[in-house]
């Protein structure tokens, strides 16, 4: 497939006319063919009110055209073969077996989203019957069920290219919803967005959407993004990029007429716990996957573990010593772009003047950044609250402190997380479970004995977290659970039951007149 540099406005292909940009390759830092022209105010104004015409008669088609959609989605990803691998690597960096395991992520995510719209799971349907006889007042008859909330804006990922962006799982999550979706394309990889976009508007071809249920734009500036957030047919934006991002756009939503959610997962720095009787017997296999963990993607997961403590003193030199041949061994692949890479450098710098030893160092990597951990005893590390905040990148922190207990003051200055995580053995259990229940108002994912970098799409996975790690902890931004953040719930009282919209009427058993 050749790629044209176009804005994709439901099945048709435009120019974008204002400041144009191109994907660079963030090894030789050579700009990529083609230039992508931003989409002007009147196309992104005809985007918006196409997918809020299309918005009706798309919920109404009811959940089996959803999932139709979404496994044509699929199948047309995977069409494209090595060329959507080959353009994504070129404008990231990644390389090709990481690339080829996140679009199986991605085309098996649409597909268990499927999956759930056939069957109707996330309408979760209720009927009250009427009680006409009951004392003092009778009961009507209600019949509930979860209906998309509307045109839905999503942000493509930097970090990842397929799973979280144009076709990832904000996008897959909305349409099975039954909400129409506006995507802003990532500037960091624009020919990949509009390959798996082109795949997009085939699949809303072949099963006969109604046009404006998928749109594509580009812009090189924050103004699109302004617009789109802004926009009044808009109902729900999904996000996933930083905080200074995430928190803008949240202010956007809330002083609009009417405002919108913001669904944004953010900043978290998942905390890792190494348990004394864990750390005196296995010091250098945990060392092992902390390294191997903080520096997977060049660090630029979401959930990289970005503060470790060790509680205890025995086997903390062990540790220490691991940790610094397994750096010394570590080469990352470049950031993913010039952008990052200057923020990661002057995080890093900034993280070197404050710290009162020099970092672990790994392998400087062809884009002059390198693996680098700081250790910090505990004081050091409360003293100063920049500690706490994401390096993203490969960097991370090791903080000794002498017994578990010394950490509970600490937790309510770790902020909102992703993830935390406890490593034990069985001794060390009871003092774990004491912290757990810290932890649990911190995070929305709690593991013992793992590493947080992997996030595993299925109905149990809750990938959020309480502020700054999300903008709504009640949400998940990975797994089946993520549906339920562009539905809202819709009662229909005394309806007569060929009133009701075909999304409920199908998901109800057949009752009496």
């Amino acid at each position: 497939m050749s790629l044209r540099g176009e804005n994709l406005l439901g099945t048709r292909a435009v120019r974008g006319t204002r400041a144009a940009l191109q994907g660079v390759d963030p090894v030789s830092g050579k700009a990529l063919l083609p230039a992508y022209g931003g989409a002007t105010r009147e196309q992104l104004d005809e985007a918006c009110e196409m997918a809020w015409r299309a918005w009706a008669p798309y919920r109404e088609l009811g959940g089996a055209a959803h999932a139709g959609l979404l496994e044509a989605i699929a199948a047309h990803i995977e069409a494209l073969g090595e060329e959507l691998i080959d353009r994504a690597a070129l404008e990231t960096a990644l390389d090709a077996a990481r690339l080829r395991g996140e679009r199986a992520r991605t085309t098996a995510q649409l597909r268990l989203f499927a999956q759930v719209a056939r069957e109707g799971r996330h309408v979760e349907p209720r009927h009250d019957p009427a009680l006409p006889q009951r004392a003092p007042l009778p009961r009507p008859d209600l019949r509930m069920g979860h209906m998309g909330i509307g045109p839905v804006a999503v942000f493509g990922a930097s970090n990842f290219p397929l799973a979280f962006s144009v076709a990832g799982g904000d996008t897959a999550s909305a349409l099975a919803a039954g909400c129409p979706v506006v995507v802003k394309a990532h500037n960091a990889h624009p020919g990949t967005s509009e390959l798996v976009g082109r795949a997009v508007q085939a699949a809303m071809r072949e099963t006969g959407m109604p046009d404006g249920v998928f749109s594509l734009l580009y812009g090189a500036d924050e103004q699109i993004g302004a617009w789109l957030v802004a926009h009044p047919r808009i109902q729900a934006v999904g996000f996933t990029g930083s905080r200074a991002g995430g928190d803008a756009l949240t202010r956007l939503a809330a002083g609009r007429a009417r405002p919108i959610p913001v669904f944004a997962e953010m900043s978290s720095v998942n905390p890792v716990f190494v348990f004394p009787a864990a750390l005196r017997e296995r010091a250098a296999g945990i060392a092992a996957g902390f390294v191997q963990s903080m520096s997977l993607g060049s660090g630029q997961f979401c959930t990289k573990p970005g503060v470790l403590f060790l509680l205890g003193d025995e086997g903390a030199r062990e540790f220490l010593d691991c940790v610094a041949l397994q750096l010394r061994a570590t080469r990352t692949a470049p950031l993913l772009s010039a952008g990052i890479a200057a923020r990661f450098r002057q995080a890093t710098q900034e993280a070197c003047a404050r710290s009162s030893s020099p970092p672990l160092p790994g392998q400087v990597a062809s884009d002059g950044t390198q693996p680098q951990v700081f250790v910090l005893d505990l004081a050091e590390f409360a003293a100063d609250a920049a500690w706490r905040e994401e390096m993203f990148g490969p960097a991370a922190v090791i903080v000794r402190a002498p017994r578990p207990e010394d950490i509970a003051p600490l937790l309510d200055e770790l902020a909102g997380q992703l993830t935390a995580t406890v490593i034990v053995d069985p001794p060390d259990h009871a003092q774990a479970a004491q912290l757990l229940r810290g932890l649990e108002p911190l995070a929305g994912r709690l593991l013992m004995n793992g590493w947080p970098t992997g996030v595993e799409v299925c109905d149990a996975m809750v990938h959020a977290g309480p502020y700054p790690a999300c903008s709504d902890a009640r949400f998940s931004s990975v797994g089946t659970l993520s549906i339920r953040r562009f539905l809202r719930p819709m009662c229909y009282q005394n309806m007569a039951r060929e009133l009701l919209p075909g999304w409920l009427r199908e998901q109800l058993p057949p009752t009496a007149a």
